[in-house]
């Protein structure tokens, strides 16, 4: 008979709490050192948040990257960006936004067509103005603070507002370190990474609630217990859970990322960081602010219930 896989033992007693000032004081600087960083540096944006002309390509061949790259070069265009995606034949070129205004643009596409040549199926050409581009830069940054507020009223009413300020407080660690690391690698930063910092704010979300929910739980049953006791025994409790659920969503990213193509490589990227410091976060940042923050188990819901007090079992 085949035992079920256990990455974690049931009982485990790792003192959590006990780090948590450290973490804590890490994860402070790294956020202070990501808003700099993102000041002096700032990010690789994209066409969509930058502006330019975007051309899909079906060639006759497979595309020779090399080959395209090299004749585009010669039209002194600037920055210009291939990737293949999908089949062999298909090839996505980006080229930046031009000074001149919609004649200059439109020169990029007719430059483009003649350099290329007839062989070439031109799938799609889309052109991105600075006003359009602006306004998706806009309102992508609206996107993520009003998901990170919503977030707030939605565990202020389900627990109470110290579990809000915990949770407010990991997701903007994992929204600020993500923009940091974009900052220092230079990727390219696009609609796809928005995209991928909101799943990323749903699935530290989500890790969070589960671990506040058994919190709240042991607040019920185990009245005098100290809190920071508490919280460890709750993250013991769903350490085995939360580390499955982590490596599973790690080995599918892990598979789209090294077999999913150039396209969704940096979106992919982007969700295989956000699980990670989304679970670290939901352990060292979530969970100690209850502490910090003071929370009673008199201020939790159904906290009057007559549950049998205890200490530790």
């Amino acid at each position: 008979m085949l035992r079920p896989l256990r990455l974690v033992p049931d009982d485990t007693k790792i003192g959590f709490m006990q780090f948590s000032r450290p973490a804590i004081m890490a994860s402070i600087a790294a956020c202070v050192a990501s808003v700099l960083l993102f000041a002096i540096f700032s990010l690789n944006y994209g066409i969509d948040f930058k502006g330019g002309t975007l051309f899909e390509i079906r060639t006759e061949q497979p595309a020779d990257i090399g080959a395209l790259r090299d004749t585009l070069r010669g039209l002194d265009l600037g920055d210009i960006e291939l990737q293949e995606f999908g089949a062999p034949t298909d090839v996505l070129i980006r080229v930046e936004s031009q000074p001149g205004g919609e004649d200059a643009q439109q020169g990029v596409i007719t430059k483009v067509k003649g350099a290329l040549g007839s062989n070439v199926d031109y799938r799609r050409v889309e052109v991105v103005g600075p006003k359009v581009s602006g306004e998706l830069k806009q309102d992508g940054t609206i996107a993520v603070i009003l998901s990170i507020l919503a977030v707030m009223i939605y565990i202020w009413f389900r627990f109470e507002w110290q579990f809000a300020v915990g949770a407010v407080a990991s997701l903007s660690h994992d929204v600020l370190l993500t923009i940091g690391l974009f900052a220092v690698l230079g990727i390219e930063f696009n609609l796809s990474i928005i995209a991928a910092i909101l799943t990323i704010v749903g699935y530290s979300l989500n890790d969070t609630v589960v671990v506040y929910d058994r919190v709240r739980e042991n607040m019920r049953r185990y009245k005098k217990m100290p809190l920071s006791d508490l919280i460890d025994l709750s993250l013991n409790q769903m350490l085995p859970r939360t580390i499955m659920t982590s490596l599973s969503t790690l080995l599918a990213l892990g598979a789209l990322y090294v077999f999913g193509g150039e396209v969704i490589r940096g979106f992919t990227f982007t969700m295989i960081w956000g699980v990670i410091i989304g679970t670290y976060s939901s352990v060292f940042i979530a969970a100690p602010v209850l502490i910090y923050f003071g929370a009673r188990i008199d201020q939790m819901a159904g906290g009057k219930d007559k549950t049998a007090e205890a200490t530790r079992p």
